[in-house]
């Protein structure tokens, strides 16, 4: 937490000179002593961009580094003061000082993003901070890119038409053919393709905020678009999810959304907790309510999502919703796609009979090695692999391909008994059913599927499985208060009291580093268990942290471990949270747990933690005209793939500018003697089995031993499903948005979290 006292709004379009504060960090009201009478605000983010400023034809006529800082609710622009008197009074080094050059809040800033969809935004025109120009306009982007991929799409828009003029030609002429004017259009489209990625890699460090600027004469308000260059990709996408989630966190959900469990009444700061980022609607029907049964995220990573779309996106993929009528004999699941700041709903599934669990299987894709390419071809790929287990003891199988939805296979139990719950291991499916058994199913040799005639059984007991976890091939079954430890193979067990208390059967487990919370129906304590020992290692009464805030008997509904955080449901609607080391130790709770005052009206059914890695081609800067280093790896070590090619003839003999990717080679001039037809240089390019990956035209960076090394972005969000929503200590919050008996997915985000 920083003390800051912000600086007199400055308005970016104010030619008036500039208001200048004391010449340090502390002139910008960051740190420095605390006043009551100042409002305390949060150092969100500061780095040192450099600002560009463009000229009359959109050339770039002056850059000039500016310390950008992002408070909880207010950008502040500062000039760098690198030079300046010494200070005789301090004995110790000063650093850089500041200067402030304008304030804006955080409301009135937007990002504006060119992203992925350059066609549409080329002959866009934005007012610019300009360097002395009479015109206001230039282009959103690096004008001399979009220059030249005007002058291409005019040659191309004429060598069409010369195509056209060339077929009606009635004599036949050498290099004058329709093949020849062909292949004068598809190397234009291919320079015009690579132009277009060009435009988009330089986009990709830039960042452009529209801010306030002075109004004009008759006291409308204008927009500035202030332009800054980025070091690298990283920085811009975590400019953009901080100042997307900033924003989020000004919402009044957020402003006071967590608070001590330990110290009533003390609150915690956004970005220091989860931030609720929507509330959606799930399984609504006008005729009966649909109970919620199990959720789960089916990862998808997307290559068509803008740049900007990908840095304030949920965790791509989708998210499963299952559910049951409390009438009906009928199952439904709701497919919705989280491509975007807000999930929305794609598709849904019925099923013939109530759906008690959900699996996601990670899918096994076709083998691209060439000694194989034709067993490949016949091998169906069925993207990531969904198990529903259902009431009439059925688990059906599918395939999911984004929204494409196939079942593969159906697995049945012997006793056909309702599945309470499946989880699987590389090799082996388990279900745990309401007779108080497990069916273990064996995967098919050589297949990613399991065969439907490997079902074996093991008893646990005569209560029903409630809950299973895998480690590795074993799995830990739960049988009223025992927990009972299969191995897969010989399907040996070992058995072990997890709670005195016969009644308190173990409801729900999470795995993490050496040890096992578990949680226990009709009971609010959760405890610790060691996954070699079968030691209890620590208790935890959570009642005792919501009792003042909403009254009455509790007991764990639900349970996650996710981004070092303990996650706890609550029948009462109200989520904790608690700290636990994301090492490889034993997961005890390690501070005081946070109790979020944004909750469901009944029971949180659930607990969904959804986890993606940003495409890595949105992370490349340089362009891929540049030619390919050379990789330290053998050639056998190389990832094979297929290779495509343009057949491009003629072209590159004629008179002329050369039509080439290669710029060195642009202007060549061929023999005049030779009219031979011959491939186009540069029309060969190799993908790898990493389709982000060019083998030629873009470089590789290659580490040690030979691998890409990469940087890695991942997108991290909680979902929680339950009746309505409700604040705490605000009961007309829920009427306010949806009714309390209608289910609500609440969705928590994380910034994203940045490494190389």
């Amino acid at each position: 937490m920083l003390i800051v006292k912000p600086p007199p709004m400055v308005s970016v379009g104010d030619r008036s000179p500039l208001i200048k504060q004391k010449p340090s960090v502390q002139g910008l009201g960051i740190g420095g002593p605390s006043n009551q009478h100042h409002k305390q605000r949060q150092l969100i983010k500061c780095e040192v961009l450099t600002e560009i400023v463009y000229g009359d034809k959109g050339q770039v006529v002056k850059s000039k580094e500016r310390k950008i800082f992002l408070l909880n609710d207010t950008l502040i622009c500062a000039n760098v003061n690198l030079k300046g008197p010494p200070d005789i009074n301090s004995l110790v080094p000063v650093g850089p000082k500041y200067t402030v050059k304008w304030c804006i809040p955080l409301l009135q800033t937007q990002v504006m993003e060119v992203g992925q969809d350059s066609l549409q935004c080329r002959n866009s025109v934005i007012t610019a901070r300009r360097h002395s120009s009479t015109s206001n306009k230039v282009f959103l982007g690096p004008p001399r890119l979009y220059h030249e991929l005007e002058e291409l799409q005019h040659d191309l828009a004429v060598v069409e038409e010369v195509s056209l003029l060339v077929g009606t030609l009635h004599g036949s002429y050498q290099n004058l053919n329709t093949a020849v004017s062909q292949d004068w259009c598809l190397a234009l489209q291919r320079l015009i393709r690579l132009k277009e990625e060009e435009i988009q890699n330089a986009n990709k460090c830039r960042l452009r905020l529209s801010v306030p600027g002075k109004p004009d004469k008759s006291g409308r308000p204008v927009s500035i678009m202030v332009v800054f260059n980025t070091p690298s990709p990283l920085s811009k996408i975590s400019w953009v999810n901080r100042l997307h989630l900033a924003k989020i966190a000004l919402r009044k959900e957020n402003t006071l959304g967590w608070e001590s469990a330990e110290d009533v009444g003390k609150t915690k700061a956004p970005f220091h907790c989860p931030l609720l980022t929507c509330k959606v609607p799930v399984l609504s029907s006008r005729t009966h309510i649909l109970k919620l049964e199990a959720a789960l995220h089916s990862p998808s990573q997307s290559s068509l999502l803008g740049f900007c779309t990908a840095s304030t996106s949920l965790p791509q993929g989708y998210l499963w919703v299952a559910g049951q009528g409390g009438n009906s004999t009928l199952g439904q699941v709701e497919i919705f796609s989280l491509n975007r700041a807000t999930p929305r709903l794609v598709k849904t599934v019925p099923l013939r009979a109530p759906i008690l669990s959900l699996e996601y299987v990670k899918g096994l894709w076709s083998s691209t090695e060439e000694k194989e390419d034709e067993k490949a071809q016949c091998l169906p790929k069925t993207g990531n692999i969904i198990c529903a287990g259902l009431q009439d003891g059925s688990i059906l199988v599918y395939g999911s391909v984004d929204t494409a939805v196939q079942c593969l296979l159906t697995l049945v139990n012997p006793d056909s008994c309702p599945v309470h719950c499946l989880k699987h291991s590389l090799t082996y499916l388990f279900a745990g059913l309401a007779n108080g058994k497990v069916a273990v199913y064996h995967k098919k040799t050589g297949g990613e599927l399991w065969d439907v005639n490997s079902c074996r059984l093991v008893s646990l007991g005569s209560e029903p499985v409630s809950c299973l976890l895998t480690l590795q091939d074993t799995v830990w079954a739960s049988c009223a208060n025992q927990v009972t430890v299969i191995q897969g193979a010989s399907l040996q067990t070992q058995s072990f009291v997890a709670h005195s208390d016969p009644c308190c059967s173990v409801s729900h487990m999470v795995h993490s580093g050496g040890g096992v919370w578990m949680a226990f129906a009709q009971s609010p304590s959760i405890h610790l268990f060691h996954i070699e020992t079968l030691e209890a290692l620590q208790e935890v009464n959570i009642s005792t942290r919501i009792t003042h805030l909403s009254p009455g008997q509790v007991c764990v509904s639900s349970l996650l471990i996710s981004q070092g955080l303990l996650w706890v449901g609550t029948s009462q609607g109200i989520i904790l949270t608690f700290p636990v080391p994301t090492l490889e130790g034993i997961p005890k709770i390690t501070g005081k747990g946070m109790t979020s005052l944004n909750a469901h009206c009944g029971p949180v059914d659930f607990l969904v933690s959804a986890c993606s890695t940003l495409a890595s081609d949105l992370l490349k800067h340089s362009s891929i005209l540049n030619a390919r280093k050379e990789a330290p790896p053998s050639r056998e070590e190389k990832p094979r793939g297929m290779v495509l090619q343009y057949h491009l003839h003629s072209t590159c003999k004629l008179p002329g500018k050369l039509l080439t990717a290669q710029p060195e080679l642009a202007n060549l001039r061929a023999p005049p003697e030779s009219f031979e037809h011959s491939p186009e240089d540069g029309s060969i390019y190799e993908v790898s089995e990493d389709p982000d990956i060019w083998v030629r035209g873009r470089p590789v960076d290659w580490g040690k031993e030979g691998e890409v090394r990469r940087s890695k972005v991942t997108s991290i969000a909680i979902f929680s499903g339950g009746r309505g929503y409700r604040r705490i200590g605000h009961p007309t919050s829920a009427s306010t948005y949806s009714d309390s008996t209608e289910n609500t997915v609440l969705v928590w985000q994380f910034p994203l979290n940045l490494s190389q």
